[in-house]
């Protein structure tokens, strides 16, 4: 079956898809808002811009429609009939640079959460809800957990040199004591 639209048609039709501030992302980030969460929202800063910052919990959250994604076997992800190569391809590269972006983010110590657009339809919305809330506060528990022992090893570093500059100043005044009895 060939495209019904002109290339025009179809290039206007495609300009007016959103890349952020979908309906999904609003509805989510609705909630998570009234459940006493703050965040930033596509913070440019970040690698992959993600939708949802949340810097006290140190976890970004991706809302991900399925179709662009290409999430596995899912419904709303099906690969359309016409122009099969150029879409397998496309989503095929999405997924690629998803993975990419992932590894950076968590290489620079932040937890990465995936929403399905699919996720967030009315019968699964308050379960995954909940599902990425308990996940949020999860990786906010280690996160202070890590600083708290980074602040512990900190302050351990600080008495041990200290101590060694007691112990060289110690030196030094026995080595100059030996000095001035010669």
């Amino acid at each position: 079956m060939s495209d019904n639209l002109t290339n025009a048609q179809r290039h206007l039709n495609m300009s007016h898809i959103r890349s952020c501030n979908t309906k999904p992302e609003l509805l989510f980030r609705r909630a998570l808002w009234s459940l006493g969460f703050r965040y930033r929202v596509n913070d440019k800063n970040l690698p992959g811009k993600p939708d949802v910052v949340l810097p006290k919990y140190r976890t970004v959250v991706f809302i991900h429609g399925c179709f662009w994604h290409g999430h596995k076997d899912c419904r709303l992800a099906s690969t359309p009939k016409t122009n099969t190569d150029y879409w397998t391809t496309k989503i095929a590269r999405n997924q690629q640079r998803d993975q990419e972006v992932w590894r950076q983010l968590e290489a620079r110590g932040w937890s990465v959460i995936i929403v399905w657009e699919c996720e967030l339809k009315n019968k699964q919305f308050e379960e995954t809800t909940h599902r990425v809330v308990n996940e949020i506060l999860l990786n906010g528990e280690s996160y202070r957990r890590r600083q708290e022992e980074r602040v512990a090893l900190r302050r351990q570093r600080q008495v041990e040199h200290k101590q060694q500059m007691e112990r060289q100043e110690l030196l030094l005044a026995e080595i100059r004591k030996s000095y001035k009895t010669r």
